[in-house]
């Protein structure tokens, strides 16, 4: 089994255990995250929605992200994923939300955000954890480890 679609089935015996349902947020992988939970038979059980927010308007407009966070530390933040993860939470009532945006390439990239530089944020209730982290790759591997480590730490979600 493909290593995206396992990490999908655990989540969803994860989400189930919880009696949870989880949202996504989603940038740089346009999507690829609620394909990856929605492949399981059965996800409506705990997939609640998923937000395809590709333009700064759209996170403002979809997930009330403040407009002045995109000037201050820009779409690729700490501040704006975990903003992304709440608002994420607040439109679809779900307890889990994962978020990601980055820069997966081909171009895009600055010294500070090279291309591969992926924030991703979780969260549980009103807890929100992030990290920053950097995946080499074409574009298409880039979004795939991205999806990967968006669902291994959507895992961790309720384990403390």
């Amino acid at each position: 089994m493909d290593p995206i679609t396992a990490l999908s089935a655990r989540l969803g015996e994860h989400l189930r255990r919880f009696k949870a349902q989880v949202t996504t947020a989603e940038s740089c992988t346009g999507g690829g995250i609620a394909e990856a939970i929605t492949r399981i038979p059965g996800s409506s059980a705990w997939f609640e929605a998923g937000y395809v927010t590709y333009s700064n308007r759209q996170k403002t407009l979809q997930l009330q992200v403040p407009e002045n966070l995109f000037v201050q530390v820009g779409a690729v933040s700490q501040e704006v994923v975990e903003a992304m993860a709440r608002g994420a939470q607040a439109a679809s009532d779900a307890r889990f939300a994962v978020a990601v945006s980055g820069v997966a390439g081909p171009d895009g990239g600055s010294p500070a955000k090279p291309v591969g530089t992926v924030w991703l944020a979780w969260a549980d209730g009103s807890h929100v954890s992030s990290e920053r982290r950097h995946f080499d790759g074409d574009r298409d591997e880039v979004r795939r480890q991205t999806v990967i480590a968006a669902l291994e730490g959507l895992l961790q979600l309720g384990a403390e």
